[in-house]
């Protein structure tokens, strides 16, 4: 009798929690009205760049440019967070009626997600960098040493997250395929079905 209700617990707990992803639902939703902020300062941006585009120097309008170019690469890392995260941590999306479903929404796992939101994290700090110094005139010397010190910790952050993700697939994928035992992804749960 004791085991039983132990067990009635323990499956209302699991439900619960596994309930509780829903409540990343919301952020989510956030994220993807945040979209609508980043456009209108884009529109406002290329509102700007085309107003001035036969008084600016050139090097206004290329600062103007990788504005939006950083605006852009921003928008797509939310995308990425939104989708990929959705699917990962809260539900499937169906997308069989969509014609246009890009091929990676739905195969990117968390070791992926974490690759793509570094390699666009470092992406958007080269623009700011990039930014900063074709107007150097403007810049501190000490700013820019922290600009590019901060850089390269991305830079050498997400190459060494590559590195580790590569080791430990390639050892996991050796060590499974020279035992002849089947892989963690393909073994069947230690939970089936209580």
């Amino acid at each position: 009798m004791w085991q039983s209700i132990t067990a009635k617990v323990e499956d209302a707990m699991e439900t619960v929690i596994f309930a509780s992803r829903w409540l990343l639902a919301p952020f989510y939703l956030g994220l993807a009205i945040s979209l609508v902020v980043l456009l209108i300062k884009f529109a406002g941006e290329l509102f700007h760049i085309a107003t001035h585009a036969f008084t600016a120097t050139e090097s206004e309008v290329i600062l103007g440019v990788l504005a939006l170019v950083d605006l852009t690469f921003t928008g797509s890392l939310i995308i990425i967070v939104i989708f990929s995260g959705y699917e990962n941590f809260v539900s499937k999306i169906d997308h069989s009626g969509h014609r246009d479903w890009p091929e990676w929404m739905g195969t990117i796992d968390f070791s992926g997600l974490k690759l793509k939101l570094l390699s666009s994290i470092v992406a958007i700090s080269a623009i700011q960098l990039l930014k900063q110094f074709m107007s150097i005139q403007n810049v501190s010397d000490r700013e820019i040493m922290w600009l590019v010190i901060v850089h390269v910790v991305f830079v050498v952050s997400s190459v060494l997250l590559a590195l580790s993700d590569r080791i430990s697939g390639h050892s996991n994928g050796h060590s499974a395929a020279s035992s002849g035992a089947p892989s963690a992804a393909s073994s069947e749960p230690t939970k089936a079905g209580h």
